[in-house]
């Protein structure tokens, strides 16, 4: 069997501020710390936290007066940040640059008087955040019909902004929609669905071309890492969300001579390693590297930690 190991994959410069700013978090004050929702969607990361003493919340009344709070990667609503401060807890801000930048654009917009179009999934931790930052002004759109059956006044001021984990082209089919639709559509300046997002997809594209398999590294929660599931389906190619070797069927593998191997932006490329030994031990398998990009991108520490790594 061969092996097509994707290349870049795995963990994201957000990723790994975000883990790294636990860390240093962890270290300096010591356990219970605790996290607005799960630092990333990985549950290997997760689990590997709450049995260090961290505790993973998802309403600020589980967080003591005068805790330590970190906000995840995926970033918080200002009414989160109101709520932590009136509990006198102590912030630690580690969401993404990226999410940040797209909270920004949704306050630039609201301010100019814009309905924003915000293209993504309901629920996802990242969309709450930023429905927050402007709710009046916000309408969130997951699908082209709803593209297609949405009403606004006419000559209204619309804009859209997306989810930074997206698939690129599910994205783009709904925004042609959108422009299609509403003519004076404008969108951020720079587009929102991050670097790593359409790094692992365009590598997730082109070795579908060879494959007769793929495996992505991910959890179910990760949005990032269900977006690679698909975009294989999506073109014929049998693919599975594992989060790790327990995962691993070996019915998969009946008649296949050649499996790729991805990441999603939260998954440890531990992880990833432990399921290409299996591959090794059980068939044999040649691990071949396929570079399509290369990354070096680096966000520094939250300003709260910067001087205790």
């Amino acid at each position: 069997m061969k092996v097509l190991l994707a290349a870049p994959r795995g963990f994201c410069a957000g990723v790994n501020m975000a883990i790294e700013s636990l860390e240093v978090a962890l270290r300096t004050f010591g356990p219970p710390l605790y996290v607005f929702h799960e630092i990333v969607h990985n549950r290997y990361v997760v689990e590997s936290f709450r049995q260090r003493g961290v505790v993973f919340v998802e309403d600020l009344d589980q967080v003591p007066q005068g805790a330590n709070l970190l906000f995840s990667a995926h970033g918080v609503s200002p009414e989160i940040r109101r709520l932590a401060r009136q509990r006198q807890v102590t912030a630690i801000d580690a969401t993404c640059p990226l999410v940040t930048k797209v909270h920004s654009e949704a306050v630039r917009f609201a301010r100019k008087g814009y309905t924003i179009l915000l293209i993504g999934h309901a629920g996802h931790d990242e969309v709450i955040g930023t429905i927050g930052e402007a709710p009046e002004a916000m309408i969130l759109v997951q699908t082209e019909d709803e593209a297609e059956r949405l009403e606004l006044p006419p000559g209204a001021k619309v804009a859209y902004l997306t989810q930074t984990t997206l698939s690129v082209d599910d994205a783009s089919h709904i925004i042609r929609r959108l422009q299609a639709r509403f003519p004076q559509l404008v969108g951020p300046a720079r587009e929102d669905i991050c670097y790593a997002t359409q790094n692992r997809q365009e590598a997730v594209r082109a070795l579908c071309a060879e494959a007769d398999l793929v495996l992505v590294v991910g959890s179910r929660n990760s949005s990032n890492s269900q977006r690679l599931r698909e975009l294989a389906a999506e073109r014929g190619v049998a693919a599975h969300l594992i989060d790790g070797v327990d995962d691993l069927d070996a019915s998969w593998f009946n008649g296949v001579r050649t499996v790729a191997v991805t990441a999603g932006a939260s998954a440890p490329e531990a992880i990833v390693e432990q399921c290409l030994d299996y591959l090794r031990q059980r068939y044999q398998a040649e691990i071949e590297v396929r570079t399509i990009r290369e990354e070096s991108v680096y966000f520094p520490l939250p300003r709260e930690l910067r001087g205790k790594a």
